[in-house]
């Protein structure tokens, strides 16, 4: 509703101010502050004011007087307060909205036709998911369901670096040592149990003989010669690792749960020739250097000093060369291309977009999230062998954390409550993995996290646990109606929620169809994540204030069950934005 309304005064405000002839180009629309009792404001008077010659209160008064709220459908009233032209409702807004936020689905967005690749994540895979790098999975996860509802056609893409000295020197290690020379997995999982060749890999080449680190230096450069001529036997030796340390990475993303339509290898533009087209182009860009026995791009026109590297003396390319086909493959292939990077990429980042931009294309198709990363209170987390701390281990650390809390909470509220082991189970999960999730999302990409228990599980403060709680609140409301056989109201009376704190909530729902038009046109989940804090208090101040069950008025009873229905739609709804569950019960 609140995107009707924002057309209806976008048509009024231009209609006032044509009938002034006065330019319309700038509206100045946005949201008035929390203690103005209206939806939308202008500001439009601060503009005009030089042009008009006169103060901005005074042009704010002519131009509500010039809007005339019964022609319009969501309008329902106009007024001037100091420079600001305010816009309230009418009931006709309350009553849809309710109407609309009750249906399956609310807040998605009509089809725009446009595809959207989403690439996020593409961890190496060299090992187990590392904590510093959950942001990723969890940032792009959230953009692609915000794309989505959004309207947009997306397929999200991990793409797989099978082709770096990382995967040579895992392959040659892992064909190289015995089992018995490893130590034992730190979990029972593949990427556990091969990541150990890794590391046993990489020791022997700090520390190994000379001689012996020469052969296996010289072994590594094969492989990668191999996978650069397209030999196939050296591509199933990569292969065979690549794709079991994949696998067990994938098992660990699904607990977030953050899942892919297509694993993009690096290979594959190797195998196909794109690379070696790409190599040829660049070679003839006026950038083209050879210096330092490597070809290179002088990018210091486009302000980027550092040169990129794309192909070595000895004929083989390197991972930005290859991202180059990969890039075009995606504008091929789709619309628009969306990828989430760590902050660390930030110069690969302007380095691919200027090169695409030489070759020829055009790189509004774009988009770059960059994110820092995630630190615990003791630091920023390591990713060196072995000092660092994995994704499984925060997750498992979370579920304990929020089965104690629930226990602890069921001792010391619900005492009859008749949850059971499993439903403690259930809830523990689905708490534990949103208090990551949200905690994580919820902050601007590009500031850093330092990711703290108490805060992430508090059940009181704006937490994942404290939106999901409204959730469940709001099915058991609407579970003890159905027992009571009260039914929510079809068709809601505007005048039935007529206090503040009914028609505030009504307000918050209204708006979460913007919220998902923002958070997609701007590529920002934490957007979703704020409104859901603001919803969670706009629904507790209803709770508090306007009793629905045993309500004297069975109208009225009927009604706010209608908005609780409502709410608990559009709750459910925005945490899925964000890849939290909404439980049922808590």
């Amino acid at each position: 509703m609140l995107r009707s309304l924002r057309a209806e005064v976008a048509d009024a405000l231009e209609r006032a101010l044509s009938a002034r002839n006065l330019p319309t180009d700038d509206l100045g629309i946005e949201r008035p502050p929390a203690d103005v009792d209206a939806v939308l404001a202008s500001s439009v008077a601060f503009r005009l004011a030089g042009e008009v010659g006169a103060a901005p209160p005074e042009v704010a008064a002519d131009l509500a007087g010039e809007i005339d709220p019964a022609d319009y459908d969501y309008l329902g009233g106009v007024t001037a307060q100091g420079p600001y032209v305010n816009f309230l409702p009418s009931d006709r807004y309350f009553t849809e909205t309710v109407a609309e936020a009750g249906q399956t689905g609310y807040g998605r967005l009509p089809d725009r036709d446009t595809s959207v690749v989403v690439e996020h994540t593409s961890a190496n895979p060299t090992g187990p998911v590392h904590v510093g790098r959950a942001r990723n999975p969890i940032v792009g996860d959230a953009v692609a369901r915000v794309l989505d509802f959004a309207g947009y056609d997306v397929e999200t893409h991990y793409y797989v670096n099978d082709a770096g000295r990382q995967v040579a020197t895992f392959t040659w290690a892992y064909e190289t040592f015995d089992e018995s020379e490893l130590p034992d997995p730190e979990r029972d999982r593949v990427e556990y149990d091969l990541v150990r060749y890794y590391r046993k890999g990489n020791e022997f080449l700090e520390e190994g003989p000379e001689a012996e680190v020469e052969a296996a230096e010289a072994e590594i450069q094969s492989i990668m010669q191999g996978l650069e001529a397209g030999d196939e036997a050296t591509y199933e030796r990569v292969s065979e690792v690549v794709d079991q340390v994949l696998s067990g990475m994938v098992e660990c993303l699904a607990r977030l749960p953050a899942e892919f339509d297509e694993f993009v290898k690096e290979t594959r533009f190797m195998r196909d020739g794109s690379t070696d087209d790409v190599v040829a182009r660049l070679k003839e860009l006026d950038e083209a250097v050879y210096e330092d026995e490597a070809w290179q791009l002088d990018l210091s026109e486009a302000g980027i000093e550092k040169k990129l590297v794309f192909l070595r003396s000895d004929d083989t390319t390197l991972y930005a060369t290859r991202d180059l086909a990969h890039h075009e493959w995606k504008f091929d292939n789709f619309d628009r291309a969306v990828t989430v990077l760590g902050e660390d990429h930030g110069l690969q980042a302007d380095q691919v977009r200027t090169t695409l931009d030489l070759l020829g294309h055009d790189t509004e198709q774009l988009d770059q999230v960059l994110y820092s990363y995630v630190n615990l209170p003791e630091g920023k987390m390591s990713t060196r062998e072995g000092t660092g701390i994995d994704l499984d281990d925060l997750l498992d650390e979370a579920i304990a954390r929020a089965r104690e809390e629930v226990k602890d909470r069921l001792d010391d509220r619900l005492r009859g409550d008749d949850l059971d082991e499993e439903d403690v189970e259930r809830i523990a999960h689905q708490v534990g993995t949103g208090a990551v999730r949200y905690d994580i999302v919820s902050k601007q990409p590009t500031k850093a996290i330092t990711f703290e228990w108490d805060r992430a599980l508090d059940f009181e403060a704006q937490s994942a646990p404290y939106v999901q709680y409204v959730h469940a609140r709001a099915c058991g409301i609407l579970d003890e109606a159905e027992i009571e056989g009260l039914e929510p109201a079809e068709t809601v009376d505007a005048e039935a929620l007529s206090e503040p704190a009914a028609r505030e909530l009504v307000r918050t729902i209204a708006r979460f169809p913007a919220v998902v038009e923002e958070a997609a046109d701007e590529l920002e989940p934490h957007r979703v994540a704020t409104y859901t804090r603001e919803f969670a208090e706009a629904f507790n101040a209803f709770y508090r204030e306007c009793q629905v069950l045993g309500a004297d008025d069975e109208e009225i009873a009927r009604a706010r069950l209608a908005l609780v229905a409502a709410a608990r739609e559009t709750v459910s709804n925005a945490l899925g934005l964000l890849g939290v569950d909404a439980p049922d019960s808590m």
